[in-house]
């Protein structure tokens, strides 16, 4: 048993991490290369749990028996790599909290999606009246969780770093979204790294747990072969098939396992085909835990969505305004452009993550009429889309982003935050990308 823990990034993973370590009766140190919020700071001190910020004293680290790694930290990080080289375990703070719970785990992966449709599932069991958490990407920290309440269920959001530093969690539920690239500068460039990290969610399951998968993702069909699948398989489509336990038909979302009901796709409150999949992902999980298929169907016809995606903000002059700040990749904007019924000027750019764009080109044809590129570094945008011969214009700052657009748009038209890339080189987070759009667009 590890006598001392050290745990890297102080952010809500991290603070939650020290939280249960120290009431598991470890000796803890936190260390973060940044600095730590002052929310963290303060649940710290309260708890007289010791932590430094703007860099890390290896001394006091090296000499842990075990280290809880934030997944923000790449893996070659020169002290990860000083980590390894002494044979220290590192884990991630979901694979420490799992030691400590026998909540059932129901956990969602993908490269798209997950932030939905995890929401989606905890909104469900809540209105079901389970006793309920929800942790990961998304709510309070899972170790924090353990440490302070006692819930039968957690509703998990896993990305691959977490699950990258995870290695005897055990999900009960296990939801895999798709497989489009992404993060790909974290994984050496090689996208079987990042399959094989999104398949790790699997990894530890037994015949007694559940695998619910998107039949039809291409790389998810190719890979799934080489895989040992123990849970038992429950994939879903967009059209009826024999192996489907959810499927459209007619205009309506059908399941068939275990308990059969279907429901007419206006009642959804989500729209747009890839809403689809995140509701029938989400039912499922919902069916195979016992929840009542008319408490389901409530359930998924008054989900209010998530922030920041595809959320409407509102209509100025007959335009209408919706932030997508959370689409940071190529395949969520995608789906976001195959959502629009109307002509849009597309406000993408950002911190670019090795993105291959080639898949947008026909939407962008079909469906946009003008791009904002909103970003330091464009020069890659121009190079894809500049041919297309749609106006541009190059912005830094959200204001200007927002008032181009105004420009741009007609009445009858949207404009669409939808960026493609990660907002850190002109912003704090997505949330932070999202929050200034709604704001200015609601002092247009």
């Amino acid at each position: 048993m590890a006598k001392r823990i050290a745990i890297l990034g102080a952010g809500e993973s991290g603070t939650g991490a020290a939280i249960l370590a120290q009431k598991k009766g470890f000796e803890t140190f936190v260390s973060d290369s940044s600095s730590i919020k002052d929310k963290y700071k303060q649940m710290l001190n309260e708890r007289h749990i010791p932590w430094e910020e703007r860099h890390h004293t290896e001394d006091l680290i090296v000499n842990a028996d075990e280290v809880i790694k934030s997944p923000g930290i790449p893996n070659d990080a020169p002290l990860i790599l000083k980590l390894k080289e002494k044979g220290i375990p590192i884990i991630s703070e979901i694979e420490f909290a799992g030691r400590y719970t026998n909540a059932k785990m129901i956990c969602v992966t993908g490269s798209n999606g997950k932030t939905t449709t995890t929401s989606l599932i905890y909104h469900i069991f809540k209105k079901a009246g389970l006793n309920v958490g929800l942790a990961g990407n998304i709510g309070q920290s899972l170790a924090y969780q353990v440490a302070e309440f006692q819930y039968d269920y957690y509703v998990i959001e896993l990305s691959s770093f977490q699950l990258d530093n995870m290695y005897k969690f055990h999900a009960n539920i296990a939801v895999l979204m798709n497989i489009t690239p992404d993060h790909l500068d974290r994984y050496d460039h090689k996208m079987q790294n990042y399959i094989d990290a999104k398949f790790r969610i699997i990894q530890n399951q037994t015949d007694k747990d559940a695998f619910i998968y998107w039949m039809d993702d291409p790389i998810i069909k190719e890979e799934l072969p080489k895989y040992r699948i123990h849970g038992q398989s429950y994939p879903f489509s967009e059209k009826k098939k024999d192996e489907a336990v959810a499927y459209i038909d007619n205009d309506k979302v059908c399941f068939t396992e275990p308990i059969a009901f279907n429901m007419e796709e206006e009642e959804m409150a989500l729209t747009g085909t890839h809403n689809m999949y995140n509701s029938m992902a989400a039912g499922i999980s919902a069916n195979l835990s016992g929840i009542r298929k008319e408490c389901i169907r409530e359930a998924l016809s008054d989900f209010e969505g998530v922030p920041h995606r595809l959320e409407k903000v509102c209509r100025v002059k007959g335009v209408d305004y919706i932030n997508d700040s959370k689409a940071t990749n190529v395949n969520s904007c995608w789906y976001a452009l195959q959502s629009m019924k109307t002509k849009t000027v597309l406000i993408l750019g950002g911190k670019d993550k090795g993105n291959d764009y080639r898949e947008l080109a026909d939407l962008i044809q079909k469906k946009c009429v003008g791009l904002i590129y909103l970003g330091l570094h464009n020069e890659k945008l121009h190079a894809f889309f500049d041919p297309f011969g749609l106006p541009v214009a190059d912005v830094q700052s959200m204001k200007d982003a927002v008032d181009m657009a105004y420009k741009m748009a007609k009445k009858g038209e949207t404009v669409l935050l939808s960026p493609c890339c990660a907002s850190f080189d002109l912003f704090k987070s997505y949330e932070d990308r999202g929050d200034q759009f709604k704001e200015c667009v609601r002092n247009l």
